[in-house]
């Protein structure tokens, strides 16, 4: 009978983990789901639906690097395949971006898969540039509106270096996204 009281306790309290993920999600409140899906994560592993809630959420706070693990446990089904290679090629532009503007490495010959997300819309448009040696700074026009533009740069930190992407609409900055 305890057996059987503790696996209804841990489905109960597993219901209700990807719920309050859910909710929060819906709410958004992405750093919240993040936060609590990479707590959680150990016991939630092989449910798909979690790890991909869990993911779209971090991959929304620009928790880029968070990815990594998730990646390799999306592939059970074909949805769950197609989030990790989503999510696989946002974190390789990330890392070559990042290794391009650290090390002066010309990643123009890269031609990738490429995502809505930012950072791959950033990444095609820094390949796509001609290079006349490394700047302090790249202001990237988005292809598909004028009005939008985009500042990479890297941002020198006692620690590490964060590569930085800042959006600017009609010359006004709308949102910067940081990752090392």
């Amino acid at each position: 009978m305890k057996i059987l009281l503790s696996i209804l306790i841990s489905i109960t309290m597993y219901a209700d983990v990807k719920q309050d993920m859910f909710a929060l999600y819906q709410d958004k409140k992405y750093a919240d789901v993040c936060n609590l899906g990479f707590k959680n994560f150990g016991d939630h592993s092989r449910d798909e639906e979690y790890v991909s809630l869990y993911s779209f959420s971090c991959l929304k706070i620009d928790y880029v690097d968070r990815l990594a693990v998730p990646i390799a446990t999306l592939k059970f089904s074909k949805e769950a395949r197609a989030n990790a290679a989503y999510f696989s090629t946002i974190l390789m532009q990330k890392k070559l971006l990042y290794h391009a503007l650290l090390d002066n490495h010309d990643i123009s010959s890269l031609n990738l898969p490429t995502t809505d997300y930012v950072l791959s819309k950033v990444f095609d448009l820094f390949t796509k540039i001609k290079k006349d040696g490394q700047r302090e700074f790249y202001i990237l026009e988005d292809e598909n509106d004028k009005e939008l533009k985009y500042k990479l740069y890297i941002l020198k930190d006692g620690k590490i270096d964060k590569m930085v992407i800042e959006e600017f609409y009609n010359s006004i900055s709308t949102k910067k996204h940081i990752y090392w």
